[in-house]
């Protein structure tokens, strides 16, 4: 089939259109049937029974599903519908009005090339057909009139499916808006609820933990310094024992409320699976120097900027290879993500030009004292680097 419109969209106007297409040639082809059984003419008999069968044969394919569905079945339906029409032609010239709406037909049903050429031979045959009938004497409106409804026909047919296209295409735009603007509220709610998590995790481990880390440690002291068998240290003993059991839920705590990729394994343990499972580039990941553990908001930071930095790289680099690398170094963490992709200009992603990725990376790493820096150019790569400093007691 053509260009036409499926018929998915057939919106209430066109809905409207169709139905004045088929009372316009139905109602043709009675007015030909009604003047000639008023009028003299010869074939008043043959005229009215070709009316009657070319109105048979355009009801069948109406109502024919495949004339729908299958460019082969409407091709057929058409030379079915001409061959009777041209019968039609040569025994009245009132025929020549059903050109008219054949042309719509032809324009609807058929390619646009093979319905401009049968555009062209319907208005060919139109012509002929009066100059038949007018004996050799049709002055110029035999051919302009043809001509011009065939120009009309194929003028408002490319300007409704150019219509159609716009419209089919705004629709597909405001559908994706939706989605994405649904996809959008999931994304922060569910980045609200990491952050308050993260949030608690960072507070019970920097203040109730620590705490009562720093608890246990005086406790311990004050033990050492009583002389054995005071009846205070059965107190101190006890107190040390409330102190370890509160500080051991508390690092439950902060363990259920690590992000989940972090619940089960170490940072180079996810980092590792964020590669393995990353989509469209091949994905490398390393580890340089001696892992060791590293403070919880430590590894959310570090995890998520590389997640972020990944989900850059394969919707807008276009790269081939990637490779993550996690560095320990004696005073700090390193994290390296690097690809072959497209690049582009980091003073313009810094001056608006590009999205809240790189800030929202930028600004975790330093929440925690870190730097990070973005290498790129356009064709060259990327580089993104975040380095943390360590805590002296990690």
């Amino acid at each position: 089939m053509s260009a036409a419109p499926p018929s998915r969209a057939l919106l209430p106007v066109s809905r409207v259109l169709r139905l004045c297409l088929h009372a316009l040639f139905l109602g043709l082809l009675a007015l030909a049937s009604a003047r000639a059984a008023a009028g003299p003419a010869p074939h008043a008999g043959w005229v009215t029974g070709l009316c009657v069968l070319l109105a048979a044969v355009y009801a069948a394919g109406v109502r024919a599903p495949a004339v729908r569905r299958s460019a082969r079945a409407a091709a057929l339906w058409l030379a079915g519908v001409g061959a009777v029409w041209a019968a039609l032609l040569a025994v009245s010239p009132d025929g020549l009005w059903i050109a008219f709406p054949l042309y719509f037909l032809e324009l609807h049903l058929l390619r646009l090339r093979w319905g401009l050429v049968a555009v062209a031979v319907t208005a060919c045959a139109a012509i002929g057909a009066f100059v038949g009938h007018s004996g050799g004497s049709a002055g110029p409106g035999a051919f302009l009139g043809p001509l011009l409804g065939g120009a009309v026909a194929v003028a408002t047919v490319l300007g409704y499916q150019a219509l159609y296209r716009e419209s089919e295409r705004r629709r597909r735009l405001i559908e994706e808006l939706i989605a994405t603007r649904a996809e959008l509220a999931a994304a922060e709610r569910n980045a609200g609820i990491l952050a308050e998590r993260e949030r608690l995790a960072r507070e019970i481990h920097d203040t109730l933990a620590q705490g009562l880390s720093s608890i246990q440690l005086l406790l311990r002291a004050a033990e050492r310094t009583l002389p054995e068998g005071a009846p205070a240290a059965g107190h101190i003993a006890r107190a040390r024992g409330a102190a370890q059991e509160n500080l051991a839920e508390a690092r439950r705590f902060v363990r259920a409320l690590t992000p989940p990729d972090l619940a089960h394994g170490s940072l180079a343990g996810a980092l590792e699976r964020l590669c393995s499972g990353a989509p469209g580039p091949r994905v490398r990941f390393s580890v340089s120097g001696t892992p060791r553990a590293l403070p919880t908001p430590y590894e959310v930071a570090l995890l998520r900027i590389a997640q972020s930095a990944l989900a850059n790289v394969v919707r807008h680099a276009a790269a081939g290879r990637a490779e993550i690398t996690l560095t320990f170094m004696d005073s700090s963490v390193t994290l390296d993500v690097v690809d072959d992709g497209r690049g582009f200009d980091p003073a313009g992603a810094a001056s608006g030009g590009g999205g809240f990725g790189l800030p929202a990376m930028r600004a975790r790493a330093e929440s925690l004292g870190g730097l990070f820096t973005v290498e790129s150019d356009p064709g060259q790569g990327t580089a993104v680097a975040v380095t943390l400093p360590l805590p002296v007691e990690a």
